[in-house]
């Protein structure tokens, strides 16, 4: 494949586009890679639709490896589906949904579990089909929103979605199994700086659930990590280890203290060592507990929840972890005060919740037997020594609170967690039986009786793994692409006009037929300042400059990840180059 720049849909940016706003979307743009179409929608110009398509056949080969067949299938659906899954509703308003000029409605596909299970209860009727796994390149989208961050967050993106069959758990396991070493042999290839971490299933439901996340600082996942034991997981999947319960009899009765204009915890922690409150002039604002009201909706409810949850006072409430383990209701923080003035803001304690038919969960941490500083249900009043298991009776536990660097590890007792940032490049889930029990996919066992799949689920963002890897791959003079993923395996620049600009074409040709990947800069009229630059900012991983020695019958090669630079003869660069590429990954 040959390139000419003076002939290529190309237009680099020297400026920062002014919505950029992360390292992937503003190279892209200004290297001519994509364009804005709409919020959230980008056009792939010809170099980003290269790198996508070999990002692509790098997913579609490592599937086919494992014995997956690509399906495609239609990205318009009707709604019934969906309905029947139930999650039409889940969905709510993440999905674009749409009438025909029958009135059907239909809906732009998110992801295509119905599809997979209804598709294989028209097609198998057997034991004898299984196992199987279906995978399918195809255009999702999801009415964000806010898009952003170009490629990262947007309405319309490519994914690789897998979806495997089996009979039993053994073999939903070593599906799963397959597909997590084939992701891993996915983002190796890709050039990729990624962790696997434990994830929530949120909409796609099931058991067990890991994420890659790509490791950036622009990241909009946040992930832990414990150097002790290797344990990883998103925040939203962290659990707290909780304190042995104790005795909830084993305290004096609980005592109402005047704390006037102390609605804050920090407020409150003064006030309460200053007036040495049960006799304690050590107070922190761990001793208290905070209890936090929150409005929830689910898809089918027309009225909303009131939720009160407890956590002790030096946490915050999360609403990413709150609204993961509640999925797949919404949730807001309350502010209809004035309304329920039994409510009492910046002094509410759990003693009355029961009474007052509201549910109440609480952080692990709350563990039967312990004993609170908290609010006593009336302006400007707090009580000290109110026990969980005795005052008052959570409705459960509930991961809600912030997750923070040096908790302990939950799965050591050793460690202690760190926190980084994280692109989500792949997600699997073990989804079970929740599709093919939606649809009664039945097939005749081997014994003559109906069994039922069981499925697993396998995503990869690949347009979002060409934002992973700029991400990843760039300098401050713009991008540096991965041999595998590059658009281009050379870029030639003439830096002259006259026989180098001959000599350039020539080349780049016969690299051409040599079977690699060229781009040519034969632009006339183009300084050749303007050229390196654009080259830099191209970043294909080597550039051939014919300059200034040609007459000399050399040429230099430049390295651009390394930025290394020779000066080589002519004679014979074809064949070195040729090999140089063979022993890095091509698709």
């Amino acid at each position: 494949m040959l390139l000419r720049m003076s002939t290529l849909l190309l237009r680099t940016l020297r400026e920062d586009p002014a919505d950029a706003e992360v390292p992937s979307h503003r190279l892209l743009l200004r290297a001519g890679y994509i364009r804005r179409a709409a919020p959230g929608g980008y056009t792939w110009l010809p170099l980003g639709k290269l790198v996508l398509d070999r990002i692509s056949e790098v997913v579609r080969s490592e599937m086919a490896a494992i014995g997956g067949q690509e399906v495609h299938f239609p990205a318009l659906l009707p709604a019934e589906p969906y309905r029947t899954s139930g999650r039409w509703a889940e969905y709510g308003d993440d999905i674009f949904t749409l009438a025909d000029r029958k009135g059907a409605e239909h809906l732009l596909a998110p992801t295509h579990e119905e599809m997979a299970a209804l598709l294989v209860k028209d097609v198998f009727t057997s034991y004898r089909d299984f196992p199987a796994t279906l995978f399918q390149l195809q255009t999702k989208f999801r009415d964000e929103a806010r898009p952003r961050a170009g490629l990262l967050r947007g309405r319309e993106f490519l994914m690789k979605d897998a979806y495997s069959f089996d009979l039993d758990e053994a073999g939903l396991q070593a599906a799963y199994d397959r597909h997590r070493d084939a992701y891993r042999r996915i983002f190796d290839r890709l050039g990729l700086d990624y962790t696997v971490v434990h994830a929530m299933s949120g909409a796609m439901g099931g058991s067990a659930s890991e994420e890659f996340l790509a490791a950036t600082p622009v990241g909009e996942d946040t992930f832990v990590g414990c150097a002790v034991c290797d344990y990883a997981a998103n925040t939203e999947a962290v659990t707290t280890r909780a304190p042995a319960a104790g005795d909830p009899e084993a305290y004096p009765d609980a005592e109402v203290h005047d704390t006037p204009e102390t609605p804050t915890i920090a407020g409150l922690v003064e006030l309460a060592n200053a007036r040495r409150l049960a006799g304690r002039g050590d107070w922190t604002a761990a001793d208290t507990l905070k209890n936090i009201v929150l409005s929830v909706r689910r898809p089918d409810a027309d009225e909303v929840e009131l939720l009160v949850i407890g956590v002790p006072g030096d946490r915050e409430v999360d609403l990413k972890r709150v609204g993961a383990a509640l999925h797949p209701a919404t949730v807001t923080v309350f502010e209809e005060w004035a309304g329920h003035p039994e409510l009492v803001r910046g002094y509410l304690g759990p003693q009355i919740l029961d009474k007052l038919g509201l549910r109440y969960l609480v952080d692990p941490r709350v563990a039967p037997g312990t004993a609170w500083l908290t609010g006593a249900n009336e302006p400007g009043r707090h009580a000290t020594g109110v026990v969980s298991g005795r005052d008052f009776t959570p409705d459960g536990t509930i991961e809600a609170a912030d997750v923070r660097p040096g908790d302990p590890c939950p799965a050591c007792e050793a460690g202690a967690l760190t926190i980084r940032r994280g692109i989500e490049i792949g997600h699997i889930f073990q989804l079970g039986r929740r599709f093919t029990d939606a649809f009664a996919v039945d097939v005749l066992g081997a014994e003559g009786k109906p069994v039922r799949p069981t499925m697993g689920c396998y995503g990869i963002g690949v347009s979002r793994a060409v934002a992973a890897v700029a991400e990843q791959h760039h300098d401050d003079r713009g991008l540096v692409w991965p041999a595998a993923v590059a658009p281009c395996d050379v870029h030639v620049v003439a830096a002259g006009k006259g026989p180098q600009l001959e000599a350039a074409i020539d080349l780049g040709t016969r690299l051409s037929a040599a079977g690699l990947r060229v781009l040519v800069d034969d632009r006339s009229g183009v300084s050749a300042g303007v050229k390196f630059t654009d080259a830099e900012l191209i970043g294909v991983p080597r550039t051939v400059v014919v300059g200034r020695r040609l007459a000399d019958g050399y040429v230099e090669l430049r390295d651009r990840a390394t930025g290394e630079r020779a000066e080589l003869p002519l004679d014979g660069l074809v064949r070195r180059i040729v090999d140089e590429v063979s022993v890095t990954h091509r698709v």
